[in-house]
């Protein structure tokens, strides 16, 4: 098998740059050649990535790769990586059972599940010290805005809630096969020091999500649109449009939140 043809439904456009995936590849960090950590690749491809991977001493690389073309592929030509090789779709995998001790997550994702990668990093952060991900520029711009940017959104907040995010560098769309018609970006999530929030934290989630859904609107109408009218009583930042608060600042509208609801 010398190719393996890009299918359009899962998204796939295959990096063919090996400057590009060295780099994606450095800004991992890991642990020591004594004591690797467990790295997760997600659509290992062609292994373009995978193979500066398996070069690392100080990790221990995984792959989770739902094309059985690709599959196929890897093990020909990467046979040591076969028992570390999960065939299946990485969002149906139980990461508490496999990596109990947890694990990174590095991957060229696949645009049209990127997102749905990232809220299962967020399901698992207690596992997950750090991801590395190339994705569509304009996703990879939204998680990494800050609070007043039209771009900021639900997975800004939720994000930025628990690590902190960097945009490390932009991708040209010639240097895949075959080339998106955008451009993508590479970004990091390294787990920050919030261990929980001073709030209910899945009345947060709910609470940015509904503050998000009439993003347009003021908070007190997509609030009230969710959660009813909390008796007539409103908060300070009703006034204001979800895109104007920080973290810290949901964190204070979820309190009151909890004890107004009915």
């Amino acid at each position: 098998m010398t190719q393996v043809r890009a299918k359009k439904a899962l998204g796939q456009h295959f990096l063919v740059d090996l400057n590009i995936a060295r780099k994606i590849c450095d800004a991992l960090s890991g642990g020591s050649a004594e004591n690797p950590c467990p790295t997760l690749e997600v659509g290992c491809g062609m292994g373009v990535l995978t193979q500066f991977l398996l070069r690392r001493a100080d990790i221990v690389t995984w792959g989770a790769e739902i094309d059985s073309e690709s599959v196929a592929y890897l093990r020909d030509h990467y046979p040591e990586f076969t028992p570390r090789l999960i065939e299946g779709d990485f969002l149906k995998l139980d990461l508490r059972e496999r990596f109990p001790e947890g694990l990174r997550i590095i991957g060229n994702f696949p645009y049209n599940i990127s997102s749905q990668i990232f809220f299962k990093v967020l399901e698992n952060r207690d596992l997950i010290p750090e991801c590395v991900g190339m994705i569509q520029k304009e996703v990879a711009v939204r998680i990494a805005e800050p609070p007043g940017s039209k771009e900021y959104g639900i997975l800004s907040v939720l994000l930025q809630a628990w690590y902190d995010i960097e945009y490390l560098f932009t991708v040209n769309e010639k240097v895949f096969n075959p080339p998106p018609k955008v451009k993508s970006a590479v970004i990091r999530l390294r787990r920050n020091a919030t261990r929980q929030l001073e709030c209910d934290e899945r009345l947060f989630i709910q609470v940015v999500k509904a503050s998000f859904g009439q993003r347009r609107k003021m908070l007190r109408n997509s609030l009230k649109a969710v959660f009813g009218d909390f008796a007539g009583d409103e908060h300070p930042f009703f006034t204001r449009r979800a895109e104007t608060l920080s973290v810290a600042e949901f964190v204070e509208l979820t309190r009151w939140v909890d004890a107004h609801r009915a």
